[in-house]
C-alpha cells in the first residue's frame, strides 16, 4: 500500500432522487420517493423516516405519509451519470467506475499539478455541484475498501479523509456491517457470538473466523478488519456478467406470470449483450422468496452465445426446477444474469457454417427497438404487465 491516502471513492447521494430534486425545485427539501411498485431511490428527507430501497411503495408511504412519489426517468439519470463521469475524468485519468453513480479515482500522481488528495477531493465535490448540480460524498484513504467505508460514513454531501495513522482507530469502532461481504446472514452468525464491531473481528484469529464462516469469508474479513486490501484502481476492464432483475412485490402470482417476467428480463439482458458484443456461457437465475431468503441456480452452456432463445430456454429450465421452492415460499424477486463473458464478442459457428435464423430474428428485433423504443415490440404474454424500468448501467 501507498504511504499516503491517495484513493478517492466518490458516491452520488441518493442519485435518482437528487436528480429529481435538481430538475424540480418544488421537490427540494421534501421527502421524495422514486419508483412505482417499489422504491428505487429515496431522498434523505424520506430516509429520515426509515424508508429504504427496495421497499414497497405502500410500506414507504406508511412510514412517510407526506412523501412525494415520482416515476423514474432513466434517460435523465443516464445523462447525469455521463456528466459526472466527465468531471471524474477531468480530475484524473485513473477512474474505475463501479456503477453509474460511484467510482474510485487514483490521484497519487497529481501532487504537483492538483495539490493534495484532500484538496483534489474538495475540488471534485465543488465541480460536480457546479457543473452537474448534484451533491456527492467523497471518501479518501490508502485502500479502496477504506475509501468506500469513508464515503459511506461521510454521507450525505460530505468529505472524509482517513489519514494512514488513523486508519484502525477510525475503522474498528464501526459495526460489522461496514465490512464488504457482511450481509444479514453473516452478520447474524457474528452477532450470535457477540462480535459486533470491526474491532471485534480484528481481535479474532484468522483460524477462528475460518471455522465460523468458511475459508474464503474468514480470510477475507480478517484482512479487511486490518485494512489489508492490495487492489489498485483499475481502468479499462470489462464487466464479468450482464444481468437484470425485477421485484414482484408480496402479491401471490401465477407461475405463468413469473415465466413471462423472466422472458422479458432475458430479452433485456440479451439485447444488452449484443449491444456490447459480449457472448456468455453461464446463465444464473436469482430468486428472492417471501420469507426474504434467497437462492441462485446456474447452468453453463457448451459454447458462448448471445442468442435470446438459447439463454431463455436455459433460464426457463432453472426456473421450473425451482418451482417447488417458489410454490412453498412465494416469490418477491426474480433476476437473470449471463456470466463467463467472452471479451471480443466472437461466437463460434457450428457446421454447417451459417448463422442460425434466431440470430437474424434477434438482429431485426434489436433494430426495431433501437429505432422505436424498447417497448415497441414485446411478447404476447407480457402485454399488460409492467416490467421495472431498465436501470442505466455503465458502458461496457
Amino acid at each position: 500500500m501507498s504511504d499516503e491516502a491517495t484513493i478517492l471513492h466518490a458516491d452520488l447521494d441518493s442519485f435518482y432522487a437528487s436528480v429529481e430534486q435538481r430538475d424540480d425545485p418544488g421537490l427540494r427539501g421534501r421527502p421524495v420517493l422514486v419508483g412505482g411498485g417499489v422504491v428505487l431511490a429515496a431522498s434523505y428527507e424520506a430516509k429520515a423516516f426509515g424508508v429504504r430501497t427496495p421497499m414497497g411503495i405502500a410500506q414507504a408511504r406508511a412510514l412517510c405519509p407526506h412523501a412525494l412519489v415520482v416515476p423514474p426517468r432513466m434517460s435523465a439519470y443516464s445523462a447525469a451519470s455521463k456528466a459526472v463521469f466527465e468531471v471524474f475524468r477531468d480530475t484524473t485519468p485513473i477512474v474505475e467506475g463501479i456503477s453509474i453513480d460511484e467510482a474510485f479515482l487514483e490521484v497519487g500522481g497529481l501532487h504537483r499539478i492538483r495539490g493534495t488528495p484532500a484538496a483534489i477531493a474538495a475540488r471534485l465535490r465543488g465541480d460536480v455541484r457546479d457543473r452537474v448540480g448534484l451533491p456527492i460524498t467523497v471518501g479518501v484513504a490508502r485502500t479502496k475498501f477504506l475509501a468506500k467505508v469513508a464515503s459511506g460514513v461521510g454521507k450525505p454531501d460530505g468529505l472524509l479523509v482517513v489519514a494512514p495513522a488513523e486508519e484502525l482507530a477510525f475503522l474498528h469502532p464501526l459495526p460489522i456491517e461496514r465490512l464488504w461481504g457482511v450481509g444479514p446472514v453473516t452478520a447474524g452468525k457474528l452477532r450470535e457470538r457477540h462480535i459486533l464491531t470491526v474491532g471485534h473481528v480484528a481481535r479474532i484469529g484468522e483460524a477462528a473466523l475460518v471455522a465460523m464462516l468458511g475459508a474464503h469469508a474468514g480470510r477475507h474479513l480478517h484482512a479487511l478488519a486490518h485494512n489489508r486490501d492490495p487492489r489498485r484502481v483499475r481502468t479499462g476492464h470489462r464487466r464479468g456478467s450482464i444481468g437484470s432483475q425485477c421485484a414482484l412485490g408480496r402479491r401471490e402470482r401465477p407461475f405463468e406470470e413469473i415465466e413471462a417476467t423472466l422472458a422479458a428480463l432475458v430479452d433485456r439482458v440479451t439485447r444488452r449483450m449484443r449491444t456490447a458484443r459480449r457472448a456468455g456461457r453461464t446463465i444464473t437465475l436469482r430468486l428472492r422468496f417471501g420469507d426474504f431468503t434467497r437462492a441462485t441456480r446456474s447452468r453453463s452452456l457448451l459454447k458462448a452465445t448471445m442468442q435470446t432463445r438459447a439463454i431463455l430456454e436455459t433460464a426457463r429450465q432453472l426456473l421450473r426446477e425451482a418451482r417447488p421452492l417458489i410454490d412453498e415460499r412465494g416469490l418477491t424477486l426474480v433476476g437473470v444474469a449471463v456470466g463467463n463473458l467472452d471479451s471480443d464478442g466472437a461466437v463460434q459457428l457450428e457446421l454447417p457454417l451459417a448463422f442460425p435464423a434466431e440470430d437474424s430474428l434477434d438482429t431485426a428485433l434489436d433494430a426495431v427497438r433501437d429505432r422505436f423504443g424498447s417497448s415497441s415490440v414485446t411478447r404476447a404474454n407480457s402485454l399488460g404487465r409492467d416490467l421495472n424500468p431498465a436501470v442505466p448501467i455503465l458502458p461496457d
